[in-house]
């Protein structure tokens, strides 16, 4: 199949916990080397699953190939292939080489194309699986006999590279038009980072439109960034935010109300409380011992006393 043209306006994926990725626009003809760029974590692996059909955007539009982003998944997912994606295109690690290459080849022959294929004989159909392996082998650059027990070598026993060119093997078995390749310089070298670039370049060359995730994007490459982006709010997020805004306002005015009742309510209360504490600091301060400002009970005697007596000389 020939590569297909891969565009994008405004695309963008809001999950539970935000955007995995918003604003993208790309224009890539077909057979183009398209790069994602960014950190991990930013949402580029969300892209490449959303532009081969394997998630639905909720912002913007892309096509490829001709289908239409977000409405026709179904259609991309049939011109398109992942690689080296995990937890999507795992290989298993108890299974050799050739085993992978045999039912992948089988699967694909089941379901990727018409029914009238299994009409045909049977060694015709066995050829054309052969060929179809052949071809893919040879276009990742994985030479079987170079492995240490040929197609009988474990998928545990490769080296990270080697798996690297066996999932790509594995998806051009298909013949996409689009190949997505996720985290192609996962703990690799910068000498094997070359070869990867290089041999997804050969394949560009040959027509497939090939979409990798990467930290870096080398140059020559269409370069889509997933990295932080001042893209604006939408209203929704912009009236989020208001509300928020408007109730820490809020929020503020009354703690400083409070704070205010609370201060205005010592003060009155405490005033003889003050004026004693202010006493007491003056006769200690003075030397003198500290006196009650209450008449005791034998001052109130003598004081009804001396008004008797007042009164009697009046």
């Amino acid at each position: 199949m020939d590569g297909v043209g891969v565009t994008a306006d405004g695309f963008g994926l809001r999950g539970p916990r935000g955007w995995a990725f918003r604003g993208i626009g790309l224009d890539a003809e077909p057979g183009s080397l398209i790069a994602v760029e960014g950190p991990s974590g930013s949402g580029r692996t969300s892209l490449l699953l959303a532009l081969t059909g394997r998630m639905k955007a909720t912002e913007g539009t892309a096509t490829v190939g001709g289908a239409r982003l977000p409405k026709q998944l179904a259609a991309v997912r049939r011109v398109s292939a992942l690689a080296h994606v995990a937890g999507v295109t795992d290989l298993d690690p108890a299974l050799t080489v050739g085993e992978h290459l045999r039912e992948r080849a089988l699967l694909e022959r089941r379901f990727g194309g018409p029914v009238r294929e299994l009409l045909r004989p049977r060694a015709e159909r066995a050829a054309e699986v052969g060929l179809r392996i052949d071809t893919a082998l040879g276009a990742a650059g994985l030479d079987r006999e170079a492995l240490p027990k040929g197609s009988r070598t474990a998928v545990r026993d490769l080296e990270r590279l080697e798996a690297l060119r066996l999932s790509v093997a594995l998806a051009l078995i298909g013949r996409p038009g689009l190949l997505g390749v996720d985290d192609i310089d996962l703990k690799l070298t910068d000498a094997e980072r070359g070869e990867v670039w290089a041999l997804l370049g050969s394949l560009t060359e040959a027509g497939t439109t090939v979409l990798a995730v990467c930290g870096e994007a080398p140059e020559g490459t269409v370069t889509v960034s997933t990295g932080p982006q001042a893209a604006p709010l939408d209203r929704k997020d912009a009236a989020e935010a208001r509300g928020r805004e408007d109730a820490a306002e809020a929020t503020d005015r009354e703690d400083a109300v409070e704070a205010r009742g609370r201060e205005d309510g010592i003060d009155s209360s405490d005033e003889p409380a003050a004026e004693s504490a202010r006493t007491t600091a003056e006769s200690t301060e003075s030397g003198e011992p500290t006196r009650s400002t209450e008449p005791t009970g034998s001052e109130q005697e003598e004081e009804k006393t001396d008004a008797i007596a007042e009164t009697g000389r009046a």
